[in-house]
């Protein structure tokens, strides 16, 4: 829940289309929502944001404290947050830059902002700067409206998909460029990435919350009212528990950066992908002719489904 500051910020954010008075008066602001990395609950923080392009990123300012802000601690454990952005809402894949990445944005933020230059030289810590990467973004197609819950099913797997194939490229990519290196300079670093870690948590937040909806109303839903799907839903719960025993695993391997091992990483990636792809198929085959009868959203009138066709 937001504290007792935020709250009237927030609510006034909302009421007026992202424009807000007092302090925050003409500045761009944002509000973004993670989940608690302790409680999981979720939490609401208005925070500045700046642009690079089409790319929104903030800063864990803090105002300069010496410790990163709750937040910021919050989306390293669970990177998947929601942005709302004047009247925009969109999930977001909140990615930490690193390097030289970093610095670049650093220095754009502080020619659009000079007080967070200030906020630096006020503490010895490095201030974060966090990139709100869109969900979906750069998807080679947009997904078309759900009107049913076979659609709906269907653009989550694409989504899951997706994720799984940007966290395997950026793997791949990592050991490409640790195998180019050549001559002087700094070869890439051993370990892997921020940008590997945030996308493959964020992966695994959102299989474990669409596995979490599936075990709890979807299933039950679908043996009272199909019988004769009992025998794959079964399977699809057992399925459910060994895909979360390898995302386990995963975030095990991710829990220290620097000790983590690419390699190790690699093969257990691989067998995630395998596993959920097998997953992901055997459920669509089995589900989806029961689940296109079924109006989405719920109490949506089939005849309307029809029509939007």
């Amino acid at each position: 829940m937001p504290n007792s500051f935020n709250q009237p910020v927030i609510e006034e954010f909302r009421a007026n289309g992202g424009k807000v008075g007092g302090p925050f008066e003409g500045g761009d602001l944002l509000l973004l929502t993670t989940t608690g990395a302790r409680t999981g609950k979720e939490h609401t923080t208005p925070l500045g944001c700046l642009r690079d392009g089409d790319l929104l990123f903030v800063v864990a300012s803090a105002g300069g404290s010496d410790r990163h802000p709750a937040w910021y601690h919050n989306l390293l454990a669970r990177p998947a947050v929601r942005v709302e952005h004047g009247t925009e809402t969109f999930h977001a894949v909140a990615v930490p830059a690193e390097g030289a990445r970093r610095d670049e944005l650093f220095e754009l933020a502080v020619r659009t902002a000079p007080g967070y230059r200030d906020y630096q030289e006020g503490t010895s810590r490095i201030l974060p700067v966090v990139m709100l990467e869109r969900a979906g973004a750069g998807e080679e197609e947009e997904p078309r409206p759900a009107r049913n819950l076979a659609d709906k099913l269907l653009e989550v797997h694409t989504w899951l998909r997706g994720q799984l194939r940007h966290v395997r490229a950026g793997t791949d990519a990592h050991f490409a460029a640790l195998t180019a290196h050549r001559g002087p300079g700094a070869p890439p670093a051993p370990g892997l990435g921020l940008q590997i870690r945030q996308h493959c948590l964020a992966f695994c937040q959102s299989l474990e919350f669409h596995h979490a909806g599936e075990d709890a109303h979807l299933f039950p839903a679908l043996a009272a009212q199909h019988p004769e799907l009992r025998g794959a839903l079964d399977r699809l719960r057992a399925e459910h528990r060994t895909v979360a025993r390898l995302q386990g695993e995963l975030a095990a391997l991710l829990a220290d950066l620097a000790t983590a091992d690419p390699r190790r990483f690699r093969a257990e990636l691989t067998r995630l992908s395998e596993e959920l792809t097998a997953h992901l198929d055997y459920e669509e085959e089995s589900l989806l002719p029961a689940l296109a009868a079924i109006p989405f959203p719920p109490g949506r009138n089939p005849a309307e489904s029809d029509a939007a066709a």
